[in-house]
């Protein structure tokens, strides 16, 4: 499971060229070799008006994004642009055997009485059959969403919902029984440590610094890291900061003097780019510096401005193919639709933005592999099969089927590393593994509380 961290607000924190798009067929087709192909306007004719949101010409999706939130309007939107680029470019393939996908949004601005009433009225009043690209800082609706039988698919797992409700199914899958009551396993919720794995055997590190702030969600998942770094052999070197009064530069010197050669962290942004400073000011020879997925994104070299040694040393894992990677069909099919239909989003990609599209990848799939008669039980059995799923080589294969953690578990996972001379100079990620299907460990996990 990717381990996916935010603080809290208070933090200053495809078809044919007739059809006028450049993705091709393959990016919508299902992965279901069963299943009829999508794109069929024939098929319309024997369509079925199935269930809730389902015309015979029509399908109506829903999406809830933290877009106006405290944390900013690029923090949580980027499934949200990714999904709408999927299902812009599949309409005009020509949608799922002849149904067109319209989708309905609601900014619930990362409050959780906002996100309730997003829920109510997409499923009450707009009559949506799913959801899809939802990216939500506060999932207070969730409950709702389940009660409904609403599916959710390949959400953002920013909060417990995922991970406690049926109906509603991470991008990144999950082990746990999700029965309503519950959050994960027990109670417990469990990560692995192939970051720090990779960290150690590839890069050679041993001494691992670790920032956090005084602050009860980033001491917690602090306390994480720093058992998932030991059980990794790593001595950790721990640094928490004052919030009101981060002290990054004797962090840095104390770390320099303790000899650490690789940073992990549980801060906001801001706090980054200011530990990043403080260690290229101090001379840290650290080997890198690890952030989370959150700053996979474009815009490194605006945030990292003032230390562009350490910002060529930041490292991030994921289960994402790279967005950069125009070298996977997958990647370059979203490439071309972001850049057709959102261009003003180009200086902001993200891996979120490709979480987005394969959000709505899956549950193009699993329509599909209803047929004519479209309905919320058949997409929810393509989706609890226990099948692996890819959407296409976007995500490491991933799917639903509850197992109890035995204390290790086989990862598979993509690193990339910023870097000033990608794209030409302009800079950008670059990928520091031949193919994440195949970057793979048996790793520890790690349990902790939700």
């Amino acid at each position: 499971m990717r381990r996916i961290f935010v603080l809290g607000a208070g933090l200053t924190l495809l078809g044919t060229a007739a059809c006028g798009t450049r993705l091709p067929d393959s990016a919508f087709t299902s992965q279901n070799p069963a299943a009829p192909g999508t794109g069929s306007t024939a098929a319309a004719s024997a369509n079925a008006a199935g269930d809730i949101g389902v015309t015979p010409t029509s399908i109506k999706i829903g999406m809830i994004d933290s877009v106006d939130s405290l944390l900013g309007p690029d923090t949580f939107s980027g499934p949200m642009y990714g999904a709408q680029a999927f299902f812009k470019a599949l309409n005009a393939a020509g949608g799922i055997n002849g149904r067109q996908i319209s989708f309905v949004t609601c900014d619930d601005q990362g409050v959780g009485g906002t996100d309730v009433s997003c829920a109510h009225t997409l499923i009450d009043q707009d009559k949506v059959f799913a959801f899809a690209g939802n990216s939500i800082f506060q999932y207070d609706g969730a409950s709702y969403v389940s009660a409904k039988d609403v599916p959710d698919i390949g959400g953002e797992p920013i909060s417990n919902a995922y991970d406690q409700y049926p109906h509603l199914y991470s991008i990144y899958g999950s082990d746990y029984p999700r029965d309503g009551k519950t959050i994960g396993w027990q109670g417990k919720l469990y990560s692995s440590t192939e970051a720090e794995h990779y960290a150690k055997t590839v890069l050679g590190a041993h001494v691992a610094g670790l920032v956090s702030y005084n602050q009860a969600d980033s001491a917690r998942y602090a306390s994480y890291e720093a058992e998932a770094l030991r059980k990794e052999g790593f001595t950790v070197v721990p640094e928490q900061l004052d919030i009101a009064l981060a002290d990054f530069d004797s962090a840095a010197l104390d770390m320099k003097n303790k000899g650490v050669d690789v940073v992990f962290d549980t801060i906001d942004t801001d706090g980054n780019a200011r530990l990043c400073k403080a260690i290229e000011d101090a001379g840290v020879p650290i080997k890198a510096k690890f952030t989370t997925v959150q700053s996979w994104d474009a815009t490194v070299a605006t945030t990292y401005k003032d230390a562009p040694k350490c910002r060529n040393l930041l490292y991030a894992n994921s289960s994402d193919a790279n967005y950069e990677d125009t070298s996977n069909p997958a990647v370059k099919a979203f490439r071309d639709a972001m850049a057709k239909y959102f261009p003003d989003r180009q200086g902001k990609l993200s891996e979120w933005e490709i979480d987005g599209w394969a959000s709505a990848q899956w549950l193009t799939d699993a329509v599909a592999s209803c047929g004519a008669d479209v309905t919320r039980v058949c997409v929810e059995k393509f989706m609890n099969s226990g099948k692996p799923y890819d959407a296409h080589g976007i995500i490491t294969p991933a799917q639903f089927d509850v197992k109890a953690p035995t204390g290790t578990t086989h990862a598979c996972f993509d690193v990339a590393q910023w870097q000033d001379s990608a794209n030409g100079g302009q800079g950008g990620w670059v990928t520091r593994v031949p193919d994440m299907d195949t970057n793979c460990y048996d790793v520890p996990q790690v349990s902790y509380s939700p």
